[in-house]
């Protein structure tokens, strides 16, 4: 994988909000393996070179707001090379239970504004994705506002073992690649 995208929304309003788990996994990945994050305006986005038991790789964090992630991942790719089927996407998903991870080499956005704009803007359904389950309570009917809002306190727990799980597929995708990663961590609920 030559670009890890984690997406989100930038601003502190949207820190510890189910839409921003992608922004979480990536900061992870940065902390754990010694990236600094820089602003690189041409890409509206901020990168972080981080090198996974040897591999080299980049990770970005769209500032376009979810809807228009895929301008940054066309401009990054555009400038730097390389195709769909070599970056990875990690992204929030409400129809997943919360703390569930899905691994998946392709397909459709489900929903997803952030992926449905980068299946736009890369002209491609096959690129890799990695979804964290952000499933609201069942009293809660407004998906929407619910992404955008904060975690209840008592769901910290879970969003942040499933944070660390993702950053583990992360890293396994990059040592030992995606098939491997999807029979690990798809089979656990």
């Amino acid at each position: 994988m030559k670009l890890i995208v984690g997406l989100g929304n930038p601003g502190r309003q949207y820190n510890r909000t189910p839409h921003n788990v992608g922004f979480d996994v990536v900061d992870l990945l940065a902390s754990r393996w010694g990236g600094v994050w820089t602003l690189e305006r041409r890409f509206e986005a901020e990168t972080a070179s981080i090198n996974v038991r040897g591999v080299r790789t980049t990770l970005l964090k769209p500032l376009t707001y979810m809807n228009l992630s895929g301008k940054s991942v066309v401009a990054f790719l555009g400038k730097n090379g390389g195709e769909a089927d070599e970056l990875l996407a990690v992204s929030d998903d409400t129809n997943l239970p919360l703390g569930q991870l899905r691994l998946r080499t392709g397909g459709s956005h489900g929903g997803h504004k952030g992926l449905l704009s980068m299946i736009q803007t890369l002209g491609t359904l096959d690129f890799p994705r990695l979804r964290l389950g952000v499933s609201p309570p069942a009293e809660i009917h407004d998906r929407v506002e619910y992404v955008l809002g904060k975690f209840r306190p008592g769901a910290w727990d879970a969003v942040r073992t499933m944070e660390e799980e993702a950053a583990d597929a992360v890293e396994l995708i990059l040592a030992e690649g995606v098939t491997k990663a999807m029979n690990q961590f798809n089979s656990k609920k």
